[in-house]
């Protein structure tokens, strides 16, 4: 007859993983002897060693009477469910890792994969990083309140920096950001900027620059992003306003003479959206 140390060492389990399988019911706790210790025969080895196999390859310890009962064919049905559930508690955390993974690399929290490889286009393009941290910001809204919308704004988003007047916009943005705001080449910027986009706009046409449409709610955190993430964009845009451009995220242009194309609202490609 074995102790309950014994038994453990038997069966290569701890005391306290035997104390364990009692409490649970799943092994038989026996009477003590008239010393006061509790004895263990052969056949409770056994059944310990069951117990421990069964566990150790992921059965919950619920469903280990189960299978201690079951006959062969109930046996091999019950492990199969068992390791489709293992199967599916493996495809969870493979997709847990992947999160952590994409997570390590900054800009995919809380963002699809292919806005922050647009985010790297931005970077390789030479753009200030606190433009792209800006533009990081903005999407970030745009994808939790519309990710159906995301494929189609990131499609015009490509086209836009594929154009070189586009990239110049975001080099120029990246130019003014180390400028006091009574700094004259603010000034300089401000007309070159807004003459830009009023080109753009005549030749390309209002939906080739408005590429976003959106919510009234979304418009001020838009603004208040972009504001707080590049504090000389509010001066910029003051100027803008100016020159006929209102607001960074929503930017309209004024009423141009009657021998123009009509404007409307447009939107302006330094934006976070």
């Amino acid at each position: 007859m074995l102790t309950i140390g014994e038994l453990a060492s038997y069966a290569g389990v701890t005391v306290r993983a035997v104390r364990h399988y009692h409490a649970k019911g799943l092994l038989p706790e026996p009477e003590r002897d008239h010393s006061g210790y509790r004895r263990y025969d052969a056949a409770a080895v056994v059944e310990l060693i069951r117990i421990r196999t069964l566990a150790e390859a992921g059965v919950p310890l619920a469903r280990v009477p189960e299978l201690l009962r079951a006959d062969e064919e109930e046996f091999g049905a019950a492990i199969a469910d068992v390791d489709e559930r293992l199967r599916a508690e493996i495809r969870d955390r493979q997709r847990h890792r992947e999160r952590i993974a994409r997570l390590a690399a900054g800009d995919s929290l809380a963002l699809p994969p292919e806005v922050t490889e647009y985010l790297d286009r931005l970077r390789a393009l030479g753009v200030d990083e606190r433009i792209v941290r800006a533009e990081r910001d903005g999407w970030i809204p745009l994808a939790a309140h519309s990710p159906h919308r995301v494929p189609t704004w990131l499609a015009r988003k490509r086209e836009q920096l594929a154009d070189p007047r586009f990239t110049h916009f975001y080099l120029g943005l990246s130019r003014a950001l180390n400028h006091a705001d009574d700094d004259p080449r603010l000034v300089d910027l401000a007309d070159e900027l807004a003459d830009r986009l009023t080109r753009i706009a005549d030749e390309q046409g209002v939906a080739y620059v408005d590429d976003t449409d959106l919510p009234p709610p979304l418009v001020p955190l838009m603004d208040d992003l972009a504001f707080r993430t590049v504090p000389p964009a509010r001066r910029l845009i003051e100027l803008l306003e100016e020159r006929g451009w209102t607001k960074l995220e929503r930017v309209n242009a004024v009423p141009r003479p009657p021998t123009s194309p009509p404007t409307a609202p447009v939107h302006a490609p330094g934006g976070g959206s």
